[in-house]
């Protein structure tokens, strides 16, 4: 679905005086801070929409942010620590006077222009939350395991979420370039330490009844880091919390669909078990090996034809999308290095096994 062309049908406009505000959660991000907001002021009118929650600084984080004239929230507490807990923070601050959207942005992201109007503009006409475009740029020298890892969160985040819009399917949420309606948030708490905070909010939101939408228009686009301690860092976190929430959060989904009589929960839980892609592929290696194995014992071929036939499937689909989306960016020489950038990981999936990542930890920047 992703491959067929643009359906370049005209958008409609949400009234022009939508009230928002822009929550940009920032812990220690002396080094990023200037770059995202020059980003962002040039998309609104009055600087003080844009709020800056300066948590657990011990930086210059708020000086910074101050400067640009945007409000800012310092919070300290060390027992609760995490983004929810900095997203929280700040929609409170905004409960005396709530807007009609609130957009989430990441401290170390900058947006490209008209990404606020469009992202406000759909909330308004869908009332449903939305989620931008979200990619990583590669670094100024990229390895090849940098160019893998930036062409695979572009499968996940571009081609997947664009195939699912054009079936009209809800997509996960990616953290940042996030769009809600207030009456949204006012049934769900944020406050919590989840290490992917984001993607169990788009699922609490589904449940209640606002299943996230694609706006692939708008885009906000991150870094990858650099060095391997900082990339080592951010790859656990995410990938151990997404097989977390894979384990705990598709039941409830399941659940959902069946009480509720959903369609879009059934299909949010169905991409929710596809698992990282580095994972799925060493599953089908794993399988396929065993089947093959199996077949020269005496058992049924049928489980090897059916892997087989998934195997071609994965290929040619992450092969198209690196075509029509990712050929200019990631080389093609870059694809012949997926077996190291595979070996690599192995790790990282052994560590879930013995010692799943539990506390959120900020990576690292360069």
């Amino acid at each position: 679905m992703s491959l067929l062309p643009r359906n370049k049908t005209s958008e409609i406009k949400a009234e022009e005086n939508t009230d928002f505000n822009i929550l940009i959660p920032a812990h220690n991000e002396e080094m990023v801070i200037e770059t995202t907001l020059k980003s962002i002021l040039s998309q609104v009118d009055l600087p003080d929409k844009i709020i800056v929650v300066a948590d657990n600084c011990s930086d210059q984080t708020a000086a910074i942010a101050r400067k640009y004239q945007v409000t800012v929230l310092e919070r300290q507490d060390d027992e609760n620590r995490g983004k929810g807990y900095a997203l929280d923070y700040g929609l409170n601050h905004l409960k005396n006077n709530p807007p009609n959207t609130v957009i989430l942005i990441d401290a170390d992201c900058y947006i490209t222009p008209e990404t606020v109007n469009k992202l406000v503009n759909k909330a308004s006409i869908t009332q449903k939350p939305v989620q931008a475009l979200y990619l990583l740029e590669k670094p100024e020298n990229p390895s090849p395991k940098d160019l893998i890892s930036a062409l695979a969160f572009l499968v996940k985040n571009q081609v997947r979420f664009t195939g699912l819009s054009r079936l009209g399917l809800p997509c996960l949420l990616s953290g940042t370039g996030m769009a809600f309606p207030w009456q949204a948030l006012e049934k769900i708490s944020l406050a919590s330490g989840n290490i992917v905070e984001d993607m169990q909010l788009g699922i609490d939101l589904a449940l209640c009844g606002y299943s996230p939408v694609f706006c692939p228009s708008a885009q906000v686009t991150g870094i990858l880091p650099q060095q391997t301690s900082a990339a080592k860092t951010q790859r656990t976190r995410w990938e151990h919390g997404h097989l977390q929430t894979i384990l705990t959060q598709v039941p409830r989904l399941l659940k959902g669909t069946i009480i509720q009589r959903r369609f879009d929960l059934l299909a949010l839980a169905l991409e929710l078990s596809v698992p990282p892609l580095s994972l799925l592929v060493m599953l089908w290696i794993g399988t396929t090996t065993i089947t093959i194995v199996a077949g020269f014992f005496g058992a049924s071929w049928l489980p090897t034809i059916i892997l087989g036939i998934a195997g071609m499937s994965l290929l040619l689909g992450f092969i198209s999308g690196w075509a029509k989306f990712g050929r200019k960016e990631i080389p093609a020489f870059a694809l012949l290095t997926i077996p190291f950038y595979l070996l690599w990981k192995i790790p990282l999936y052994f560590a879930f096994l013995v010692r799943p990542e539990s506390k959120w930890v900020r990576t690292e920047r360069d």
